[in-house]
């Protein structure tokens, strides 16, 4: 099963679970609608495609050096962003150079991230057993080092 990013966290703010506010993008149409919905200084709009390394990715034909996840200062740029994002090919080191269309966005609230954690659940089905596994990466960890994991 894959699920988008913003399909996971309404799955778990259902379940109680705290998330940042967020909205998801379609189309053209609602770019504004979700964009003023925020009310954080600070926002972050996300392409949405089955495919890692979304930040450092790069859009084809796009004429900037800017990734798939963008940090916004102000509505403006965050309207900006998003339709310079949305109905384009992002290239990531997993979707290889043909890229995957962002048919979706994620319009999220900005926070001040203290530390991070991942977390991800792994069905097997051979042995019908779950792995869970974790990453606390250090404190002067960089995106260019790999986290300490711990299964």
């Amino acid at each position: 099963m894959n699920l988008h990013e913003y399909q996971a966290k309404t799955l778990l703010k259902k379940n109680d679970v705290r998330v940042l506010a967020g909205v998801p993008v379609l189309n053209d149409n609602e770019i504004d609608s979700a964009v003023d919905s925020i009310t954080t200084p600070v926002m972050v709009v996300k392409s949405q495609i089955h495919a890692g390394g979304r930040g450092a990715g790069k859009f084809k034909d796009s004429g900037d050096d800017k990734g798939g996840v963008r940090v916004c200062f102000s509505k403006d740029e965050a309207r900006d962003n998003a339709r310079k994002m949305l109905g384009k090919t992002l290239v990531t080191k997993q979707t290889g150079p043909v890229g995957k269309v962002v048919n979706r966005l994620y319009i999220e609230e900005g926070c001040d991230i203290k530390k991070e954690y991942y977390l991800s659940m792994l069905v097997d089905r051979a042995t019908s057993s779950i792995s869970i596994c974790m990453a606390f990466p250090p404190r002067n960890w960089s995106r260019l080092t790999r986290p300490r994991i711990c299964i």
